[in-house]
């Protein structure tokens, strides 16, 4: 299982670091619409569809909402600094403040959230905006290392926070949706982010003031990915269900892997947007 795991996580990772390098902007754009369609499929099975044909409805939906609401948007170099885009993603943050409720109260939550059609808006929501804001961020001069940077901050907040969770970890973050993960874990997490951005800031000479806030969208990006794995987690232990799917071999799910980024896009897109001309 753990060697399936690892080769599946290298194949993921060349083919992500091929892609988001090699590729124009707009071709990158395309392929991840596809990964969000996969993932709406997915999310269909977890909110209790079982027909394909219901389910590719579904999926379908979700693919030309996102089209329609890129239109609305339109599409230019510095898009995610735009008034509309802002006004998007500033909505998208605002529902992921009321998930944290959500999450802390489950199962009572449940019955906000429980029912088929409002699971299936919820996907809408957690979907959408991560795909506008990769979109977003793409499409800047340095679009691929800041989606990497997103990428490797939410890797670091899951790494230090299943390490120092696994040798510290006593107080249970959410026990009711994920018994694994700690307080003392959700700080790890935070503490492996402040030293990697530290790191990079002193090696890049960055002045106190620029290095401060990048930190704080860093951390705040960090906070935000435990946020996405919570949600999905809640979705998954409402419907039974271990993994949104099988695609993956040893790890699961197309959601399985980007359940973090559903919340570190729209967090790191939006603060990033408000602090451009500071940064």
């Amino acid at each position: 299982m753990l060697k399936q795991r690892v080769i599946t996580g290298v194949v993921l990772a060349v083919a992500f670091l091929g892609a988001l390098f090699a590729l124009p902007a707009l071709g990158f754009i395309a392929l991840t619409a596809g990964v969000l369609g996969y993932a709406a499929w997915e999310w269909s099975h977890l909110a209790g569809l079982e027909s394909t044909r219901s389910r590719g409805l579904y999926t379908l939906s979700v693919l030309v909402l996102g089209a329609c609401l890129a239109a609305y948007l339109g599409y230019g170099q510095n898009i995610l600094f735009a008034e509309k885009s802002r006004s998007v993603l500033l909505v998208a943050c605002t529902w992921w403040a009321v998930a944290v409720l959500w999450v802390q109260a489950y199962p009572s939550s449940a019955i906000l959230w429980g029912r088929r059609w409002l699971c299936l808006t919820m996907g809408l929501v957690v979907l959408l905006p991560m795909w506008l804001a990769l979109a977003g961020l793409i499409s800047l001069a340095a679009g691929p290392q800041l989606v990497l940077s997103v990428v490797l901050l939410v890797a670091l907040a899951d790494i230090g926070g299943y390490f120092v969770g696994r040798a510290f970890g006593r107080t249970k973050l959410a026990p009711r949706v994920s018994p694994g993960k700690t307080w003392e874990g959700l700080l790890g997490g935070q503490l492996a982010i402040v030293m990697v951005v530290l790191g990079t800031g002193w090696v890049m000479d960055l002045e106190a003031s620029r290095l401060g806030m990048w930190l704080a969208l860093a951390m705040v990006t960090g906070l935000a990915s435990v946020l996405g794995d919570l949600l999905e987690s809640m979705v998954k232990r409402q419907r039974g269900v271990k993994d949104s799917g099988t695609i993956l071999p040893g790890h699961g799910g197309v959601l399985d892997r980007i359940d973090g980024l559903t919340a570190a896009l729209p967090v790191f897109g939006l603060g990033l947007s408000l602090l451009y001309n500071r940064l």
